[in-house]
């Protein structure tokens, strides 16, 4: 898959997988790999890029296999900037398929 074409859908993508659940970095690579080729690094930018800007918060949890995991939440302000970039991705993906018909 075209790079540029991922580059602007995995911050939806993984609004998306949180809006679903509380998930750690690891757990979203995974979930996100199984549909796209992504490197392992991929979304840790985009998780701190969006805790900034308050869309999720943290928390650890004791991992019996080894150290804790940091997940990710969703705020209430990123459920809103979720559903806002999902219409908008909605709005353009018609027009582009509109003008591939």
């Amino acid at each position: 898959m075209n790079t540029q074409l991922k580059k602007g859908a995995l911050e939806l993508c993984v609004l998306s997988q949180l809006a679903r659940g509380d998930k750690y970095g690891y757990e979203l690579t995974e979930k996100i790999s199984c549909e796209m080729s992504i490197a392992g690094g991929t979304l840790y930018p985009i998780l701190r890029k969006l805790k900034e800007d308050d869309y999720v918060n943290t928390y650890l949890v004791e991992s019996g296999s080894g150290p804790a995991r940091k997940y990710y939440q969703l705020t209430e302000k990123g459920r809103q900037y979720q559903s806002a970039v999902r219409k908008e991705w909605e709005d353009f993906a018609a027009a582009v398929n509109r003008l591939l018909a």
